[in-house]
């Protein structure tokens, strides 16, 4: 980014009202206010903010989380500027205000990592189900600290709820369905859901939803459907949502995929 560059966008994810990543050098923050979460990270320099007329800073790996309705402002701490993103969050425990006006900054190299995955997520268009189960271990690891506790890292056993969920993406494979709508049906948290499914089938339920539309495309292909069909009749965002993950599962891409096909043809 240049000196003073922003995007922003609306990611189509349920709880998430828009994403913004900046890089400011002069610019500095007025006091104002949001109507919705303000979860940050800042991947360089420093950012120093008050917020209800106390002092704080953001750096290094702390994710910060500055709660609705409360003023604060913003500006660099350092000569450089800094770069951040930002999530603005719509879905969170309004309970927990005063924690995070107390404590914005959570110190915690799993919660970061998590939050830089699903930036990463966002990137992507398509990625709905994968973008939802890393919002819901990010927002239950937060809303763990606020409470005073300390997130459960082990596994989570629970074979029914995750045998449930399998059965409902294997229902759903072309037209998805969201993680809250797979929570609700099953009567338990989104959280819960990722963790149970990860635990009883070692890997989480986007990738194996992403697992079952390469295998449907993979048919598709070797009928005769071209790429671009394929990629919509299997769930797939568009072609290039195909060819991402066909590669990452293949080591090939579709095109890759049918010509070694059709060599192996018998005339």
């Amino acid at each position: 980014m240049g000196p003073e560059q922003v995007r922003a966008w609306n990611p189509g994810v349920r709880g998430i009202e828009e994403v913004f990543h900046a890089r400011f050098v002069e610019h500095a923050y007025p006091l104002h206010t949001h109507s919705t979460w303000t979860l940050l990270v800042v991947d360089d320099g420093a950012v120093r903010y008050d917020l209800d007329r106390s002092e704080h800073g953001a750096l290094g790996r702390a994710v910060t989380l500055l709660p609705p309705g409360v003023a604060h402002d913003g500006r660099s701490a350092t000569a450089g500027g800094f770069r951040k993103r930002v999530l603005y969050l719509s879905d969170f425990p309004d309970s927990l205000v005063g924690r995070a006006v107390d404590s914005p900054a959570v110190v915690d190299d799993a919660l970061h990592d998590a939050v830089d995955r699903l930036h990463h997520v966002l990137e992507r268009p398509g990625d709905e189900l994968s973008a939802s189960s890393g919002l819901a271990l990010v927002t239950d690891r937060l809303a763990t600290h606020l409470g005073g506790g300390v997130p459960d890292d082990g596994p989570v056993r629970d074979p029914r709820t995750a045998g449930g969920l399998r059965d409902l993406l294997d229902a759903h494979v072309v037209d998805g369905l969201t993680l809250d709508d797979a929570a609700a049906r099953l009567h338990v948290t989104a959280n819960h859901l990722v963790k149970a499914f990860s635990t009883e089938f070692g890997l989480p339920p986007h990738r194996y939803l992403v697992g079952r539309r390469v295998e449907l495309a993979r048919g598709l292909l070797l009928a005769g459907v071209p790429a671009a069909r394929a990629a919509v009749e299997s769930g797939f965002h568009d072609q290039a949502h195909l060819t991402r993950h066909f590669r990452r599962l293949l080591g090939v891409p579709p095109g890759g995929f049918t010509r070694s096909a059709r060599r192996r043809t018998p005339r």
